[in-house]
C-alpha cells in the first residue's frame, strides 16, 4: 500500500467491516488503495453460516453451536442464554481465561494482516482493552475521534448498543450519542452500526431488526456528511440509501465476501 494520501492527489480508500476471522482476505484488502479502514467485528465467536467455525464451537462442539443458532434465530433468547449458562458452567472459573485466550489467537493473526496505514474502530463483538496490545505502528485505532485522510475528515465511532445478545462491546445509548457528538462535523462518518432506519437495520437472512443508532441518524441529518459508512447488518434489506445530502453505505459482510468497498475522490 502507498502512504497516506495527500491533498491534491487522486485518493482511494478501501473499507471493510465484520471481518469475523477472515485474515486471508484481510491481508489483501488494501491492495491498490492508499489506506484501509476497518469498522470492526474482527472476532469470530460463532459463524451463523458455518457452525463449525469460531470460538463457541471450538469450546463446545458443532452440535451445541447448531442448537444455539437455532434458538437465537427463533428469538428464543432466554433459552439460548440458559443453554449458554449450562455449557459455560462446565468450564467454571476458567471461562474468562478461555475466551481471552481464543480472542488473543484471533487478534494476533488479524492485526498482523492489517496493511499500513489502517484506521480501525471497534465492533460490538470486539474486546477494546486488547487492541492496544496488537495494533502495530501502522494501525490507528479511533473511537469518538477524527482523522484527516487525503484532505477529507473522517470520524470514527465504534461499538454497538445494548441488545439481548449481550455481546462484549455494547454500550448505553447516551454513551454512544456522546461519541457521535464528540466527532462533530466530518466529511465521512465511519461507524460499526448503521443509523436507525428500518431498511438499513433489517437483516433479511436472520429475519430480524438489528440495533441502529438514532443519535447517528440525527447527526447525519444535522451535519450532512458526504458519506455514512457502516457494517454490522450482514444481509441488509437495503445496502445503501440516501438521507438528504448523505450517501449511507453498508460496506458489506467482509467475512463472506472478502471484498472491500472502495471510496475514491
Amino acid at each position: 500500500m502507498a502512504s497516506t494520501p495527500t491533498r491534491g492527489t487522486r485518493n482511494r480508500v478501501h473499507v471493510v467491516s465484520d471481518v469475523h476471522g477472515n485474515a486471508r482476505d484481510l491481508a489483501r484488502a488494501g491492495e491498490g488503495a492508499d489506506a484501509l479502514i476497518c469498522l470492526g467485528d474482527l472476532v469470530l465467536f460463532l459463524d451463523y453460516a458455518d457452525h463449525s467455525r469460531g470460538i463457541f464451537p471450538d469450546l463446545f462442539g458443532e452440535e451445541n453451536a447448531d442448537r444455539i443458532v437455532e434458538l437465537r434465530t427463533a428469538r428464543r433468547f432466554e433459552e439460548a442464554r440458559a443453554l449458554g449458562r449450562r455449557l459455560w458452567a462446565g468450564i467454571g472459573a476458567d471461562r474468562d481465561a478461555a475466551i481471552e485466550q481464543a480472542v488473543r489467537r484471533q487478534y494476533a493473526e488479524l492485526f498482523a494482516a492489517f496493511p499500513t496505514p489502517t484506521y480501525a474502530t471497534y465492533g460490538n463483538v470486539d474486546m477494546p482493552p486488547l487492541w492496544r496490545e496488537y495494533a502495530g505502528p501502522g494501525t490507528t485505532v479511533l473511537d469518538g475521534e477524527r482523522v484527516e485522510i487525503g484532505g477529507r475528515v473522517f470520524g470514527f465511532v465504534g461499538g454497538g448498543l445494548r441488545t439481548p445478545m449481550r455481546t462484549p462491546y455494547e454500550i448505553d445509548d447516551e454513551e454512544y450519542a456522546a461519541k457521535i457528538e464528540a466527532v462533530g462535523e466530518v466529511d465521512v462518518l465511519c461507524t460499526h452500526i448503521p443509523p436507525e432506519v428500518p431498511e438499513l437495520v433489517y437483516d433479511t437472512v436472520a429475519r430480524r431488526f438489528e440495533r441502529g443508532s438514532r443519535a447517528l441518524l440525527a447527526a447525519i441529518r444535522r451535519t450532512r456528511p458526504r458519506y455514512s459508512l457502516f457494517g454490522h447488518v450482514h444481509q441488509p434489506l437495503a445496502p445503501r440509501m440516501r438521507i438528504g445530502a448523505t450517501e449511507c453505505v453498508n460496506v458489506g459482510h467482509f467475512a463472506s465476501t472478502g471484498t472491500p468497498w472502495a471510496l475514491e475522490w
